[in-house]
């Protein structure tokens, strides 16, 4: 009986042993050697295969004993190579071994097995990795469920595809063929990840809400359409910087498919598809078709849409509550009209470097979006003083403004600000060449719990600054003006 277990419990080991290397060298890269007595598979890293006896080339003929100036001869062959360094792997045939000591134990070792679960709970996941090959007991514990409701896969010369792979299988291995545990996956910047790594994705993790693949330029419309098809609890999708994704849907055969559960509507909250740069108006229509419940939608850098998509966002999407349009240069008034239609739910509007914007779009969103919270128009030079007063006016729970690099901004626009908007908190004035220090002047007395204010760039008399500084005392100025320190 104690034969059989001791076998038992040495195959299991080889077993963890063999699961846990495989997936850290694909987590970190780092070219560890493997175990005596240790079977690797054949698709393992090069840097996980170890010689377990020299090539009979390399085995040499040992010296002739030498004498040492004593007049005694050494007992211990000595093999020499000219011009290469020769590593045995086993010691030569004859040689005494040492007697194997018993490690003292750690006093990590001595926790409890909650104690220490709570202790990994604070590790990232090429460290989980690394802990789960220590011993048994930490193997266990690295892998318990509860430790891999977040993965995080990070660098360029990651192999992600791989990593996911083996992920995906030891977390399926208490449940076959399915992952219920996975429920937020981070892969930023790997070149190496592809459409099979996400598959596997989607295949493995139904229970999948949270998804970021920013940077990586291999994915494409197909494996997007897997995950979101695959997965409808999908809440947040990040696929920032993938040139490739031009529009987030269903395909017509998973439409069917999901018919009586969820029709052809997908459950996405928060999209960001900053600098997808093949997104097209056909692509954004068929995005706000198909996920009408949208809060957060982010498009910065995406230069090919006009006006005619945002009026079919906002026919579809009524839920939008955070918009960014950065850098879109084709959007101007007749696509913030449409976006006012969205009304009382938009709090974050983001229009920088839209060049056709004028008072005009402004206005709009202004009458018809009074909970708006944030607004950025840096670079519109369209703007002027009437259209941030309308702002101010119509939405006096402005917290955060930033009119940087609007020429035609000047005090008068300011006034009517600090004396509407008495909870502005963050402030961007860089670049207005019109401002004097009375509109600061206005903003000291009128706005207390301004935090942040910046006017580089901008000629204004450090005694109004110092005013600002005095009344705002938790107000961080931000100035290129060396007479004010």
């Amino acid at each position: 009986m104690g034969a059989n277990n001791g076998k038992q419990c040495g195959s299991e080991g080889k077993a963890s042993s063999s699961i846990s290397s495989d997936v850290s060298s694909s987590t970190d890269h780092t070219p560890t050697k493997a175990p005596k007595n240790v079977a690797t598979s054949e698709d393992s890293d090069l840097s996980m295969r170890t010689l377990s006896t020299p090539s009979p080339a390399l085995i040499l003929k040992s010296n002739p004993p030498q004498t040492v100036p004593n007049g005694n001869e050494t007992s211990s062959p000595v093999f020499t190579v000219t011009g290469e360094t020769v590593a045995l792997v086993h010691p030569p045939p004859g040689s005494r071994s040492r007697p194997s000591r018993v490690p003292p134990t750690a006093l990590i070792d001595s926790l409890p097995d909650p104690v220490l679960l709570q202790v990994l709970s604070y590790l990232c996941t090429p460290q989980l990795c690394r802990c789960a090959r220590v011993s048994r007991r930490w193997y266990n514990l690295a892998w318990d469920p509860r430790l891999w409701s977040s993965v995080r896969l990070t660098g360029e010369l990651l192999s992600a595809d791989r990593a996911l792979k083996v992920l995906t299988h030891r977390l399926c291995q208490d449940t076959p063929n399915v992952c219920l545990t996975l429920e937020r996956l981070v892969v930023s910047g790997c070149r190496r990840l592809s459409d099979r790594g996400l598959r596997v994705v989607a295949q493995s993790c139904p229970e999948l809400r949270r998804l970021e693949v920013a940077g990586c330029y291999n994915v494409s419309n197909e494996a997007v359409f897997d995950v979101v098809s695959q997965c409808p609890n999908l809440e947040h999708l990040d696929v920032s910087g993938c040139p490739k994704v031009t529009c987030i849907s269903l395909t017509e055969e998973a439409s069917l498919q999901l018919t009586p559960l969820h029709g052809q509507q997908i459950g996405l909250q928060y999209l960001d598809m900053t600098d997808c740069l093949s997104l097209e108006d056909e692509g954004l229509r068929t995005i706000a078709f198909h996920c009408p419940r949208l809060t957060h939608l982010y498009l910065r850098r995406c230069s090919r849409l006009t006006d005619e998509a945002l009026r079919q966002l906002a026919l579809h999407c009524s839920a939008l509550r955070e918009l960014s349009l950065s850098d879109c240069h084709l959007i101007g008034d007749f696509g913030l009209r449409e976006v006012a239609r969205l009304e009382g739910h938009l709090r974050y509007l983001s229009v920088a470097h839209c060049m056709r914007i004028t008072d005009v779009g402004l206005r709009y969103v202004a009458r018809y979006c009074p909970r708006l919270r944030y607004l950025n128009a840096r670079g519109c030079e369209g703007l002027t003083d009437q259209g941030l007063s309308h702002l101010a006016r119509n939405c006096p729970r402005m917290r955060s403004v930033d009119v940087g690099r609007c020429p035609l901004v000047s005090d008068a626009g300011l006034e009517v600000l600090a004396r509407c908007c008495e909870g502005l908190r963050r402030l961007s004035l860089r670049g207005c060449e019109s401002l004097t220090g009375r509109g600061l002047m206005a903003l000291a007395a009128g706005c207390p719990e301004l935090q942040l204010l910046n006017v580089q760039e901008c000629e204004v008399p450090p005694e109004a600054l110092r005013l600002v500084r005095q009344h705002c005392r938790r107000c961080v100025i931000e100035h290129t003006i060396p007479a004010f320190y």
